[in-house]
């Protein structure tokens, strides 16, 4: 994709839209930076550019004139790609793509790509450790780096390990990792994509330009990627943690297995500083990603055992009084949240609610038996979650009003011996500008009690 002089948009304020403006700005573009929201102050995006950036920055109505002059669109991940604006920049001819694509054609090196609704994070974190022993690695997507941020920083030698969200893979054109991983499918972002189906497509799009040369980690208990595995082109590795595989990397007797033209036990899950058999999933995906590429198996089981985690999922805060208090903002959806219950392993003060992502919650709700004492709901869907929990006859619930009260609740509700979970099954927005604010208020309110 030639942008050298070419007028390109980019379309949307956030880190990645900055990261893709300054990318273009050093190759030579002619950059627009453009945001819907009027309530922007051009003087603070134009400090974020940095000084010396030119980009034009417009903020507010879309100008018409610019239907007919511009060359190339980039989206931010946040942007839908069925707006008006969008839609009017299709039908002009003009080439849409986003900012994974214009950092994929502008880096190096190898790519190793993970998606999925859950486990993403963690099991690109771990796969990040393991690589940067192995080589100079770039940890770079949806875990919070911008991938642009580090495209001209890559080499021949070098390898990028992204995190890829359905938002950011719905734009791709030519992007081909070495190695692709689809961790599973659950309903998300279904306002978004208005289908699972929208969904699960845009998911699939990751290996979507890879061929027999490449491999495809998938999960053999997932429907969805297991008949995936049989459709697309590049070489596939399951993993399991139900069932012994013949070939993949699979979870036997409490030891996690790999068997690809050799057997390589890789470490017994009672090792990990990780709880949960969704944690040791993601150990396999991210075990069987780096030693497919060819990263030695003392290196991978060194890695491994040394990965504490990362912030905000399943994240063990302090005890306090005899409760143990855990964050789990990044349960973002009732499956991701399920798997945060599913690790307690004591009475559990929960705390939910938030953004409605038009998501069901039964599944949920049907999860805490023998684990949730206690729900504490908050924010714009606590009628709603409320209304399900009846349904499925669990009543010990309760409103609050903000999030300091909820805290301040739960940890009254808590006895000695049991925890406080925050899982909230929902997305921040409304209350915080993302999961990372909310874990992160959570930890202070926690901390000083």
């Amino acid at each position: 994709m030639e942008v050298t002089g070419k007028k390109v948009l980019v379309f949307g304020s956030g880190i990645s839209g900055i990261g893709a403006a300054k990318l273009l700005e050093r190759r030579k573009a002619q950059v627009i930076l453009y945001d819907g929201n009027e309530k922007l102050k051009e003087e603070e995006l134009r400090e974020k550019l940095g000084e010396g950036n030119r980009a034009r920055i417009v903020i507010g109505t879309f100008p018409e004139e610019l239907y007919d002059e511009l060359d190339i669109a980039i989206l931010s991940p946040g942007v839908p790609t069925d707006l008006p604006v969008v839609n009017r920049l299709r039908e002009s001819g003009i080439l849409i793509t986003g900012e994974v694509e214009l950092a994929y054609e502008t880096g190096r090196g190898d790519v190793l790509a993970i998606t999925g609704t859950n486990g993403k994070t963690t099991t690109t974190a771990l796969l990040g450790e393991i690589m940067g022993e192995y080589k100079k690695t770039f940890v770079v997507g949806n875990i919070g780096n911008p991938y642009t941020t580090a495209a001209l920083e890559m080499d021949e030698d070098s390898v990028t390990v992204a995190e890829m969200s359905s938002f950011q893979l719905e734009t791709i054109i030519d992007f081909r990792p070495k190695v692709s991983a689809i961790l599973n499918f659950t309903p998300d972002h279904l306002n978004r994509h208005h289908t699972m189906e929208a969904y699960v497509s845009a998911k699939k799009n990751i290996a979507r330009n890879q061929t027999e040369d490449d491999y495809c980690i998938l999960n053999y208990e997932d429907p969805l990627t297991r008949e995936f595995g049989e459709n697309t082109k590049a070489r596939v590795l399951y993993f399991s943690s139900r069932r012994k595989l013949e070939k993949g990397i699979d979870l036997e007797d409490g030891v996690i297995i790999y068997r690809n033209g050799e057997e390589i036990p890789v470490c017994r899950v009672e090792e990990l500083n990780l709880l949960g058999i969704h944690n040791y999933e993601n150990v396999m995906a991210a075990a069987a990603m780096a030693l497919v590429y060819g990263v030695p198996a003392d290196m991978v089981r060194k890695s491994v055992l040394a990965f504490k985690g990362v912030e905000h999922r399943i994240e063990f805060v302090t005890e306090k009084n005899g409760v143990a208090f855990y964050n789990d903002s990044k349960g973002t959806n009732p499956d991701a949240a399920m798997k945060g219950i599913q690790a307690m392993n004591r009475p559990t003060v929960l705390i939910g609610g938030g953004y409605d992502k038009d998501s069901v919650y039964t599944d949920w709700i049907n999860s805490f038996e023998g684990k949730v004492k206690k729900l504490i709901l908050i924010g714009a869907t606590r009628e709603k979650i409320a209304r399900d929990a009846l349904a499925c006859g669990f009543t010990e619930y309760q409103f609050a009003d903000t999030f300091e009260e909820a805290v301040l609740t739960a940890a009254k509700e808590a006895l000695p011996g049991e925890a406080v979970l925050l899982s909230p099954a929902c997305a921040s927005w409304g209350m915080f500008p993302n999961y990372e604010v909310r874990g992160e208020k959570f930890k202070e309110i926690v901390n000083s009690l």
